[in-house]
């Protein structure tokens, strides 16, 4: 159909050209239905959720005279450019995320242009929903307060959530997390949220309700799939305390004491009782229902006991008074009430503290002299100690105990009623050392029990401590090094080696002595323990560069410990190198190099390490030497005897150089030796007719062979 429309308007075009001559028409869009995804762009509708870089359209037209068309897109200015097309394809793609709560409807003007001609049209471009808004509660946050007495099924709150989407996708739900543990439930269309029927509001067991709600939508498509978006908010469900609790009573059991000093008045105790219900808490009236005997009296506001006579007239020692404390209504109509007991005891006046005795009577300080290190257990007989406290039950019970160094000493016994023996016993003998103290000091202390006074006393316990010969002297290492250049003097000093000995008088003095192999070349201050060498040592580091030996610290007593001491004997450059001989004769091969050596006795590096170098040689510019083997060799430009020959002028060729072999020690000693040199040629043996016949090649390279290790041989035979 849309085939036969175009042949029509072309053959119409056609006739008209024909009829008028030649005409230039302007180029059209193709018509597009509702549905169709090329055309102008008419009644196009797009989902918000499709993909930037989509290819969403087709632009399509033509021109009347066949001229090739190009196609445009523009849009209003200020606004935002969502497509961009292919001028020569006219395919549409979109470059901008859609979102069609924002923009639902999109304004675009499409053109169509053969060059000369251009027609443009304005089209709207309809953006469809997608599933891609979740819900949103209104009125955040959500805090309400309810009464802990709401009945059952009560509505509460309302909560409202709205969702931007359409159709199903905009429709919102409620539910409530963990809704079976909870004390609420939510309607799931209205968002009404009730008390659960059968469940009550306690505000003494939970002040405070949390409760998560969501807000799910009806889902739909996002992105080709099926997606149901929720949000959550927290219900904050305050309860309001309701008048529904008895008073009770606060840290019962009650006990109180009368005291022989006590007058009419006096305070016997107070109690506390507070109304069970804490959030609107009614005033507490307090009064006693039975078992004071008239001798005790109760402030009715305060919950304060008192004494109403004097304690000589009363005829019990114990007394249980029974306490009422009710809650004053509105009306102050007494209302809900708990009972308590208070037990009142008529007791002896604590006024004597725990005393300490010696020998002498009252004393607070004892003191002994003892040798350290008392065996664990053994009880500290120099002492006479006796506690006494004269009052009577309660008040004459007390606790005894040493404060000082932990776990050294203990005291027994450490519960007194009335009087005891006091024994001290060793726990800890490592802690009575002499070297970590002469002196050891303690309290011991006296502190009653159960008094409220807490009546107590101390007394200083000294013990003074006499030393025993119990440590042995210790070196301050296990071994000492030192090091002694060679060809020091008899006597030179080594090295210091240093014993401790904590004991005190002649058990501390140390005796220092030395043996073992090599020690006989040296030897040790008793006192200081200075090493030094024997006056008449002589080191020699050549000789030996080694010693190692044993020395003993020794307490008066024969108590000792070993070390061990290492010397090493540094060497000095204390010998020259020297040559075998002054004058050395040597034959040279040209090509081959001759040897000179010197030996230097030194022990070590670089004392004995040596450098040749020629000092003077006949003729100049002859030879080098390498200056670390001592290889004397022709200058290369020497190949032959002819070179000899010619630079010498004689038929004899004897030449001579001065080498000097200096070692790298500081300071640095050399010497020199006058080096002859006879310079001669290799002589090769005469090749024979059957050599020169030989027809194969195998026999010529034995031969070959056999020449140059004769050569080789010979040349080396020269140079030794």
């Amino acid at each position: 159909m849309k085939t036969e429309k175009k042949s029509n308007a072309l053959l119409f075009l056609l006739l008209i050209h024909s009829t008028f001559g030649q005409s230039d028409y302007a180029p059209y869009f193709y018509d597009n239905g509702p549905s169709s995804t090329d055309g102008n762009m008419a009644l196009f509708s797009i989902s918000e959720d499709t993909p930037v870089g989509t290819q969403v359209y087709v632009l399509n037209g033509t021109d009347p005279e066949g001229d090739p068309v190009r196609y445009g897109l523009a849009f209003e200015k200020g606004s935002k450019e969502y497509f961009r097309v292919d001028s020569k394809s006219g395919n549409v793609t979109l470059i901008q995320e859609l979102d069609r709560e924002t923009q639902d409807e999109i304004s675009v003007h499409v053109s169509i242009t053969d060059g000369r001609n251009k027609v443009v049209e304005t089209i709207r471009v309809f953006v469809t929903d997608a599933n891609d808004e979740p819900p949103e509660f209104q009125h955040l946050p959500f805090i309400i307060d309810v009464p802990e007495d709401t009945a059952p099924g009560s509505s509460i709150y309302r909560v409202q959530a709205l969702d931007k989407d359409m159709g199903s996708g905009g429709s919102v739900s409620y539910y409530l997390q963990n809704s079976a543990f909870s004390k609420f439930a939510i309607d799931g269309h209205s968002g009404i949220l009730r008390v659960k029927p059968g469940e009550f509001l306690d505000y003494e067991t939970t002040p405070t309700h949390f409760v998560m709600v969501v807000a799910k939508d009806g889902g739909g498509k996002y992105k080709g799939k099926h997606q149901v978006l929720t949000s959550t908010a927290t219900v904050t469900i305050n309860v309001l305390d309701a008048q529904d609790m008895p008073p009770y009573f606060v840290g019962t059991p009650y006990f109180g004491y009368v005291y022989e000093v006590s007058v009419p008045g006096s305070e016997i105790f107070t109690v506390y009782a507070r109304d069970g219900d804490q959030g609107n808490p009614n005033p507490i009236h307090y009064s006693i229902l039975n078992g004071s005997d008239g001798v005790f009296d109760i402030n009715s506001t305060s919950g304060c006991i008192t004494l109403t006579t004097y304690p000589s007239l009363l005829r019990n020692e114990l007394y249980e008074i029974k306490v009422k404390a009710s809650e004053v209504g509105p009306t102050d109509r007494l209302q809900d009430f708990d009972l308590t007991t208070v037990t009142v005891r008529v007791v002896d006046l604590n006024n004597h503290p725990p005393t300490f005795y010696g020998e002498n009577g009252p004393q607070n300080k004892f003191e002994v002299t003892m040798y350290e290190h008392p065996p664990a257990g053994e009880i500290l007989r120099g002492f006479k100690i006796t506690v006494n406290d004269s009052d009577q039950g309660a008040n004459a019970k007390f606790k005894l105990r040493l404060v000082g160094p932990s776990r050294v000493l203990r005291v027994v016994p450490q519960t007194v009623l009335n009087e005891a023996q006091v024994t001290i016993i060793v726990e800890d003998a490592s802690g009575i050392d002499y070297e970590k103290g002469p002196r050891l000091s303690f309290k011991l202390l006296a502190v009653e029990i159960d008094t409220p006074e807490r009546f107590s006393a101390t007394a200083d316990i000294v013990i003074n401590l006499l030393d025993t010969n119990d440590n042995i002297p210790k070196f301050t290492s296990e071994y000492y090094i030192a090091r002694v250049p060679e060809n020091s003097p008899g006597g030179s000093s080594v090295v210091s080696v240093t014993a401790n000995d904590p004991d005190s008088g002649p058990w501390g003095e140390i005796k220092y002595t030395i043996y073992g192999s090599g020690s006989d070349l040296f030897t040790i201050h008793p006192s200081s323990g200075l090493i030094s060498t024997q006056p008449w040592t002589t080191l020699d580091a050549e000789v030996r560069s080694k010693y190692n030996f044993y020395i003993k610290a020794e307490d008066s007593e024969g108590h000792y410990s070993l070390a061990e001491v290492f010397v090493n004997i540094l060497d000095m450059n204390d010998h020259s190198p020297e040559f075998n001989e002054e004058l050395l004769e040597k034959t040279m091969i040209i090509g081959a190099p001759v040897r000179v050596e010197a030996v230097d006795e030194d022990a070590e590096s670089p004392n004995n390490v040596i450098e040749y170098s020629i000092m003077t040689a006949d003729p100049d510019n002859a030879f080098d030497i390498n200056s670390d083997t001592g290889d004397i060799r022709l200058k290369p430009y020497i190949k032959s005897m002819e070179i000899v020959q010619n630079i010498t002028k004689q038929k004899e060729c004897r030449w001579s150089l001065v080498v000097q072999a200096r070692d790298r020690g500081s300071p640095s000693f050399s010497t020199t030796a006058v080096v002859n040199i006879d310079i001669t040629e290799a002589v090769r043996p005469a090749l024979t007719p059957s050599m020169l016949a030989a027809p194969s090649v195998p026999h010529l390279s034995f031969n070959r062979s056999k020449v140059e290790s004769f050569h080789t041989s010979w040349a080396s035979a020269s140079v030794r």
